[in-house]
């Protein structure tokens, strides 16, 4: 009743009122408090990562500047195209070659951009050059009397050992058993069942393909669209030719722009250039995919 009179009890339910909202912001201030903290905390993280980057890029930077310095004066010691008798015979050499355990190298790289470690330890500032003559199969010996990379017709899944022996298989660069041939152009293609290098059966067609642009005609646009479907039209026609044959090594060759479209069902594609009629086309095509490169890092 006092309290009333006096005005007390409205004072104390005003304190307690602000008792309550100074317990609030004490709470708020403690949240803020520990946000910031922890702000702190990632931004000291975020540092750190941050230096470490920039550590790791000039890490980088220094390898592929040191890289580049090694790799500017060194060349192919020797490159030969190599096919049959020539091919034979230097396949022959790489086997008989032996060593004591682990005493050669061999490798099958599939990259030039991403070039294994044992590749770069196994062949040392020749590295470079092996990386230059990739897709290979590269190999060297722990004397340094062995050195060689040689392109793959038929590439192996890539690996990479020291052996008492070359690693290579006379399938990956020779022909050997059944196998099928496909030529593909944007207007031919040609397909050709082997057995080792004998063809025993043949296929071909060629397809209307417009090849340049009528000045009064049609727009540029539109003779594209219109080029871009017979391509396709095509296409379509060479994946049926195909599944008629349906074999169990199949070798894709012909232009680079359209090979790429039987990469799945392919065992190996290669660009290669060849002209002419189909039968003859397919011919000079084979010839280009058992041809073998070799180079001397």
């Amino acid at each position: 009743m006092l309290d009333r009179l006096l005005g007390r009890a409205a004072l104390k339910e005003r304190v307690a009122e602000l008792e309550d909202e100074k317990h609030h912001l004490e709470r708020q201030l403690e949240a803020e408090e520990e946000r910031r903290a922890d702000a702190a905390t990632e931004r000291q993280r975020a540092e750190a990562e941050v230096n470490r980057l920039e550590d790791r890029v000039a890490e980088l930077e220094d390898r592929v500047e040191r890289l580049q310095d090694e790799g500017a004066d060194a060349s192919f010691r020797a490159e030969e195209t190599l096919s049959r008798e020539r091919l034979a015979a230097v396949l022959d050499r790489l086997e008989s070659f032996e060593t004591g355990p682990e005493g050669v190298f061999s490798a099958y790289v599939a990259d030039e951009h991403d070039l294994p470690g044992p590749v770069r330890d196994a062949f040392g500032d020749r590295a470079s050059l092996v990386a230059s003559a990739a897709p290979c199969l590269a190999v060297t010996d722990d004397a340094g009397l062995l050195s060689a990379c040689l392109s793959v017709p038929a590439p192996p899944t890539p690996f990479a050992q020291w052996g008492e022996t070359v690693r290579l298989e006379r399938s990956w660069f020779e022909p050997t058993g059944a196998y099928v041939v496909a030529l593909v152009r944007s207007d031919l293609f040609a397909v050709g069942e082997y057995d080792g290098r004998e063809r025993t059966a043949f296929h071909g067609f060629d397809s209307a393909l417009k090849s340049q642009h009528s000045k009064g005609g049609f727009s540029q646009g539109r003779f594209e669209r219109l080029r871009d479907q017979q391509i396709d039209t095509h296409l379509d026609r060479c994946h049926a030719a195909l599944d008629e044959v349906s074999p169990d090594r199949l070798y894709v060759v012909g232009e680079r722009s359209v090979i790429h479209e039987f990469a799945d069902r392919a065992t190996a594609t290669k660009a290669v250039d060849a002209t002419g009629e189909p039968a003859a086309a397919l011919d000079d095509a084979v010839r280009s995919l058992w041809t073998v490169q070799l180079r001397v890092p």
